[in-house]
């Protein structure tokens, strides 16, 4: 018996009735984009909506005191605007992390999927 992964998926979706052949086919890998859009799916969805709109509010506010820093002379005001510079991209950077963490938990729940209904196959086809 071979064991490429194309076989066990036959013998899989041969075990499976067609809702379930269905399911599993559904449960296969993502690009980067799906993944993306897979982040606007779901429970969390208003939290994503809400996270990109104060990420685009704060990379608004890191161009405006770029600005501002590059536009005066006192080293007082330019420590204070390239403080807030800082901590922006700082915020920006959590604010990605966060994101990338939730595509990393979505691929993970499907693989799971993938695991429970390999399992339920051979579980049918041994009983």
């Amino acid at each position: 018996m071979k064991t490429s992964k194309e076989n066990i998926d036959d013998i899989i979706k041969k075990a499976l009735n067609e809702e379930e052949a269905r399911f599993y086919d559904e449960l296969d890998e993502q690009n980067l984009f799906q993944m993306v859009g897979g982040l606007f799916s779901g429970k969390l969805k208003w939290f994503i909506v809400m996270m990109n709109v104060i990420m685009v509010a704060v990379f608004v506010l890191l161009v405006y005191c770029l600005i501002q820093f590059f536009n005066t002379d006192d080293i007082g005001t330019m420590l204070r605007w390239g403080a807030i510079s800082a901590i922006s991209l700082i915020a920006i950077a959590m604010l990605k992390l966060f994101a990338w963490m939730q595509m990393n938990k979505n691929v993970l729940m499907r693989e799971i999927k993938r695991l429970e209904l390999q399992l339920s196959a051979i579980s049918q086809k041994i009983g």
